[in-house]
C-alpha cells in the first residue's frame, strides 16, 4: 500500500465505513426493536446514510482542513497535508457504501418471497461481516492484529445494536 494511501485515504474510509455501519444498523436494531415496519426501518435507514453521512464528511473536511493549518502555521511544513475535499468524500462514499450493507435485505426482500421473512437476520449477519472485514482494514492500518481489530469493531457494532434495540424495545409501547 502505498503511504499517501494509507496515510490520507484508509482512515477515512474506515471511518465512514465503521460509523456508516454502526448508526445504520442502530437504526435498523432500534426499529425492530420497537416493533415498527420494514417501511419505517428504509425511511430511517436512508435519511441516516444520507444526513449522518453528509455529517460525517463535512466534519471530515472541517478537521482535515484545521489540522493542514496549523500545520502550516508551525514547524511541521514538511508533513504531507491532506486535501479536506477528497478525504471528506471518502468518509461520504464509505459511509454510504458500508452503512448500505443493513439495509440491503430490506430493500431486496419485496423482491424475494423467501428473503421476506429473513430480512432481520440478514441484516444482522451481513452487518456483522462488514464489520469484521471494515475492522480487518483497520487493523491493518493501524498495525493492530487484524483479528483483534475486526472482534473489537464487531464488538462495538454489536454494543450499539443492542443499546438501540433496547430502546426501541423500551420505547414500543409510545407509537402507535
Amino acid at each position: 500500500m502505498k503511504r499517501g494511501l494509507k496515510g490520507t485515504y484508509l482512515p477515512s474510509f474506515v471511518y465512514g465505513g465503521i460509523d456508516g455501519a454502526v448508526t445504520t444498523f442502530a437504526v435498523v436494531a432500534g426499529v425492530v426493536g420497537a416493533s415498527l415496519s420494514s417501511a419505517i426501518v428504509l425511511i430511517l435507514g436512508f435519511a441516516n446514510l444520507f444526513a449522518d453521512g453528509f455529517s460525517m464528511a463535512v466534519s471530515n473536511y472541517l478537521s482535515t482542513k484545521s489540522e493542514n493549518e496549523i500545520n502550516s502555521s508551525h514547524a511541521h511544513k514538511h508533513e504531507h497535508k491532506k486535501n479536506p475535499r477528497k478525504t471528506a468524500l471518502v468518509t461520504f462514499i464509505s459511509f454510504l457504501i458500508v452503512g448500505f450493507i443493513p439495509l440491503l435485505s430490506f430493500v431486496i426482500a419485496p423482491l424475494s418471497p423467501f428473503l421476506e421473512g429473513k430480512k432481520i437476520v440478514l441484516s444482522f449477519v451481513l452487518t456483522g461481516i462488514a464489520f469484521l472485514v471494515v475492522g480487518g482494514i483497520k487493523g491493518k492500518i493501524t498495525g493492530k492484529h487484524p483479528i483483534k481489530a475486526s472482534l473489537e469493531t464487531f464488538a462495538i457494532g454489536g454494543v450499539a445494536a443492542f443499546l438501540a434495540f433496547a430502546v426501541g424495545y423500551l420505547l414500543r409501547g409510545f407509537v402507535g
